[in-house]
């Protein structure tokens, strides 16, 4: 059994950008303070919700470097260094180390893909470069590549392995994990929608986009969970439900900065190729964020 980096609901904390399209570090740094003042559970910087492939080398390392500090070990920060080059991917991930990043969230090799094997030995390149965990994260609708359950279980026996962040969306594959994998690796939803059905079946929390408009209510939902109240964990999901599809009504992280906007929080836009949402989208996630209680 490893060590757990988190239990409960981490942020895929989104990048705010300033009008001119550059990094807003001073709103980075109050949405920070607000989720842990919300009681979110881990900061997850430079994901797919923090436009990590739209930030260049420096800003990338500066992110993880500003938020690492502004954190202040008051959570674990969990740096995005995933790459489709195993050598950029270590590169990152030693430089986030050497910053004192908590943990690593490394996404499957995206556009060039690999077999499985090549996923093992990917993966076992940075684990092994590195002395800190490594989360896996498998989103195959993005990156064409799924991690099997066997290939997750073999990754599991690296000691600098230790959990992966599941948004496959099939709880048929995540349920093997957990009969393959027992306690040799922690798990984490991460869809905002199966936060209840992937804990209940031993998962840690979850990495949410979520989280990000709702921490509290987010936080709620997985430390239900974790205090095996399930009836009314998912009681509160379901409460929640159309605000985690509303915030995909549009690709992520499109939805969320849209919907953070909308609530006065300057979260700019995304970057290109990301692009504004349509008006008949943006008229019914506001109408969303009314029904949850976030605008009036």
């Amino acid at each position: 059994m490893k060590n757990t980096i988190f239990t409960g609901a981490g942020v895929a904390i989104i990048t705010p950008m300033n009008e001119d399209g550059s990094v807003n570090y001073e709103a980075l740094g109050q949405l920070i303070e607000t989720q842990i003042a919300n009681k979110t559970d881990a900061i997850i910087i430079c994901g797919t919700t923090g436009e990590s492939s739209t930030l260049n080398d420096e800003e990338h390392k500066e992110c993880i470097r500003y938020t690492i500090e502004k954190v202040a070990h008051r959570v674990p920060v969990i740096a995005g260094t995933g790459s489709n080059d195993t050598a950029y991917a270590i590169h990152l991930s030693q430089e986030a180390e050497a910053m004192g990043a908590d943990a690593l969230l490394l996404v499957t090799p995206y556009y060039n893909k690999t077999s499985q094997r090549g996923l093992i030995a990917h993966y076992t390149a940075i684990a092994d470069a590195v002395n800190i965990p490594c989360i896996l994260y498998n989103v195959p609708s993005r990156t064409g590549v799924n991690i099997a359950p066997e290939t997750v279980q073999a990754l599991a026996e690296h000691k600098n392995i230790a959990a992966v962040k599941e948004a496959s969306g099939n709880i048929s594959q995540i349920a093997k994990i957990f009969a393959l994998c027992g306690d040799k690796i922690d798990v984490y939803s991460g869809n905002d929608d199966q936060i209840v059905p992937i804990m209940s079946l031993g998962g840690k929390g979850v990495i949410s986009v979520m989280s990000n408009i709702a921490p509290l209510e987010t936080h709620t939902i997985a430390q239900l969970c974790l205090d095996n109240n399930y009836p009314e964990a998912a009681a509160m999901a379901a409460k929640y439900l159309p605000l985690a599809n509303g915030l995909f009504l549009d690709v992520n992280p499109i939805g969320i900065k849209e919907a953070m906007n909308m609530t006065g929080f300057p979260a700019g836009k995304c970057r290109l190729p990301l692009y504004e949402m349509e008006e008949e989208k943006k008229a019914k996630l506001r109408r969303i964020l009314a029904d949850s209680g976030l605008i009036k």
